[in-house]
């Protein structure tokens, strides 16, 4: 039998499944680790749902269940969180709250639970050893649990949204902001993974009720960020380095980079974001900081090269985490916060009251050379919903003027493979009478490029952070109220988006959920994609993979007055000569 399996992200080992070490990173033993936590937490779910359905332990759902909830969930993301040792708290803290539920549990109560399986609500094992032992058995934690192909691949596709919605729901509520319904769904969805009675219409019907939530929860972050930070500005930011001491804040939560700008402020040492903290710079309430530098490196992949060009010390937030090489000369400076972990790095200390103490950090930093600059000039960030709908008339006006004649919506998730190269080329070779809107760290991908504007709107609006693309589902939703249509796919929209891990699939299942059809997505299909469940997408949704450059401009109608066109032109023109 093979030492583990996981197949939840697009650069899964030959598109089929990582069966001895995860590309990402991970070993076996950690991927044993994180479906027992998902186990653990579907028989914290098992009680939790019926008692949020009978009103009863409302203290104890709010004090203590619904944060480990989505938290379990986002720790299991890809290049989330690699510390066993931590993993290993998650589920006795777990077993700790089942247990804690189950006593307020009268009978009927239990036998409730009980439906979803005797065995998921009354295991329990006292030693670490127990617990490893117990999550190297596949046949009951793993994702080969579950025999029947197609029924996997819709409980795992079900899954794997629900982790991107977990992450979303987190951010949000650090902010303070929750939502009951959204607890109970979550709790829904992971027991009906669970429930061998559901048919795979009610799991289909499951997953797009998954992507429905998904667009409530975005909304809910989207209205999270807002009230605390205000609403994004169209704004130009650095991407070289200052002479100062810097500190590299990376993934996706917002409110840590305010904690860490306000205690920052008056240190002596900047601020930069990596990846997708890039959009922070758009925020009135952050962009205030006169430290607030710029944004430093690439994507997540490509952060071994750009930490160790930094110098300074690196705060996760969140995923993505690349393992550091033995050698790395970084490694003694990175913390982490929230749901991220590896093996090694500091965790950040957190106050009785929920706030962050960066005092270490910033000390850290004030002994630290300043960062190498490896690239100079400015991208721009801050086309999130509300600016793009101020400049409506403009966008109107240039749409039926003809000037402009497509959107693409490019956005998702950047990664290592070199297909992804792809992105760049489409990019590049767009006709000028189209516009890129953008969201996630797929944008690394063609953010720098020098593609010009449309009557004075950039050809690549970023809206921020991948939970952003919602504010692509407000403006496209918008326009076909401007222009009357009946249908959002009669919109001169085209989607050709990257995905790699599972917030990615949130926001695809949420488009579906809205309505959005023909959908390219790559550089791979989803290898949990069983042949029949991609047979549905590609017949109910027209789902499609990428192929050529070329061949994909042409197949959305965008190849005439596209730079490949004219080149290949000219090389047929030569050719004449």
């Amino acid at each position: 039998m093979d030492k583990m399996f996981c197949y939840q992200c697009q650069e899964t080992a030959k598109g089929t499944g990582c069966t001895s070490i995860g590309v990402c990173g991970k070993d076996a033993e950690t991927s044993g680790l994180q479906d027992l936590l998902l186990h653990t937490e579907k028989g914290v779910a098992a009680y939790s749902a019926v008692f949020r359905k009978n009103g009863k332990a409302k203290e104890l759902l709010e004090g203590k269940v619904n944060r480990y909830l989505i938290n379990s969930l986002f720790i299991t993301i890809t290049n989330a969180n690699f510390d066993d040792a931590a993993i290993l708290d998650e589920i006795k803290a777990g077993l700790k709250l089942r247990e804690e539920l189950k006593a307020l549990a009268t009978d009927e109560e239990k036998k409730e639970a009980e439906k979803y399986g005797a065995d998921l609500v009354n295991w329990y094992y006292e030693s670490d050893e127990d617990l490893i032992k117990f999550s190297e058995n596949q046949s009951v934690v793993g994702v080969l649990r579950t025999e029947n192909e197609d029924v996997r691949s819709l409980r795992e596709l079900i899954m794997y949204g629900l982790k991107g919605l977990a992450a979303y729901a987190e951010h949000a509520f650090n902010l303070g902001k929750t939502s009951e319904e959204i607890f109970a769904f979550v709790e829904e969805a992971l027991l009906g993974t669970m429930d061998d009675s559901l048919t795979a219409e009610q799991l289909i019907a499951l997953t797009m009720k998954t992507g429905e939530y998904g667009v409530k929860v975005m909304a809910l972050l989207d209205e999270a960020n807002t009230s605390a930070l205000g609403t994004p500005e169209i704004t130009k930011v650095k991407i070289g380095a200052g002479k100062r001491p810097g500190i590299l804040i990376s993934g996706h939560d917002l409110w840590d980079l305010k904690q860490l700008l306000e205690q920052s402020k008056d240190s002596g040492v900047d601020i930069y974001t990596h990846s997708e903290m890039l959009p922070g710079h758009g925020y009135p309430e952050l962009k205030k900081y006169s430290h607030f530098y710029g944004n430093y490196g690439n994507a997540w992949w490509d952060q071994r090269k750009d930490f160790t060009n930094f110098n300074g010390p690196i705060v996760f937030t969140t995923n993505c985490i690349v393992p550091p090489v033995k050698n790395a000369t970084y490694k003694d400076r990175v913390f982490t916060t929230n749901a991220a972990g590896y093996p090694g790095w500091k965790r950040i200390k957190v106050n009785a009251d929920g706030t962050k103490d960066f005092s270490e950090i910033i000390e850290l930093a004030k002994t630290c050379q300043p960062p190498v600059e490896v690239e100079s000039g400015e991208i721009t960030v801050g086309f999130a919903h509300n600016q793009v709908l101020s400049l409506a008339d403009k966008v109107v006006e240039n749409i039926k003027s003809g000037a402009i004649k497509r959107f693409v919506v490019m956005s998702g998730c950047d990664g290592r493979m070199s297909q992804r190269h792809y992105y760049t080329e489409f990019a590049e070779n767009l006709p000028k009478d189209t516009i890129i809107l953008t969201s996630g760290c797929a944008k690394f991908k063609y953010n720098k490029l020098n593609l010009g504007d449309i009557n004075g709107i950039p050809r690549v609006l970023d809206a921020g952070q991948c939970n952003d693309s919602y504010s692509w589902a407000v403006v496209a939703l918008k326009l076909k109220e401007v222009f009357g249509l009946n249908d959002i796919n009669e919109l001169p929209l085209v989607f050709n988006i990257a995905w790699y891990e599972q917030k990615a699939v949130i926001v695809l299942l949420a488009l579906l959920y809205l309505g959005v059809k023909n959908i390219h997505l790559g550089p791979t299909l989803p290898g949990f994609l069983s042949p029949n469940v991609a047979k549905v997408l590609v017949e109910n949704f027209g789902i499609a993979g990428i192929t050529t450059v070329e061949e994909d401009l042409k197949k959305f109608g965008l190849y005439n007055d596209s730079a490949l066109a004219i080149a290949n032109q000219e090389t047929l023109n030569e050719a004449r000569i």
